[in-house]
């Protein structure tokens, strides 16, 4: 196994417990990309993915996040299709009966995350990267 795979996956072993905090994996540069949903945005640096997860995570009670499957896509790209649940804040809604099911993008040199897109839409992201499920 890869060591961006094992990154990647070290990542949603604290972020499928809900803990979001770490950012150790990150380069300091980063760059933090929400495609599609309700608040679309590209952040820079450390705590600017910070605030876009926190604007992200802010509209949730009780949002969880589940990796299905990862894989890599090439020398420096990682792909993880995920499924998200929880209940929207304003809306009551619970995300988790309307099967909503993402992706992320994990583009990574030198061992850091240089850029981390998430794609609210999973259809959306296999469209991108001309992939199937």
């Amino acid at each position: 196994m890869s060591q961006n795979l094992d990154l990647v996956r070290s990542i949603y072993v604290d972020w499928e417990r809900g803990d979001f905090s770490s950012a150790e994996w990150a380069h300091p540069a980063i760059q933090f990309v929400i495609v599609g949903g309700p608040d679309p945005g590209t952040w820079t640096g450390v705590p600017g993915m910070a605030e876009g997860w926190f604007r992200f995570l802010e509209a949730w009670d009780d949002f969880h996040v589940q990796a299905d499957h990862q894989r890599e896509l090439d020398g420096t790209r990682v792909l993880a299709l995920i499924r998200r649940s929880g209940t929207g804040r304003t809306s009551g809604l619970a995300v988790a009966k309307m099967q909503s099911l993402a992706a992320d993008v994990f583009h990574i040199v030198d061992g850091k995350v240089m850029q981390l897109v998430h794609y609210w839409e999973r259809n959306r992201a296999l469209a991108d990267l001309d992939l199937e499920e």
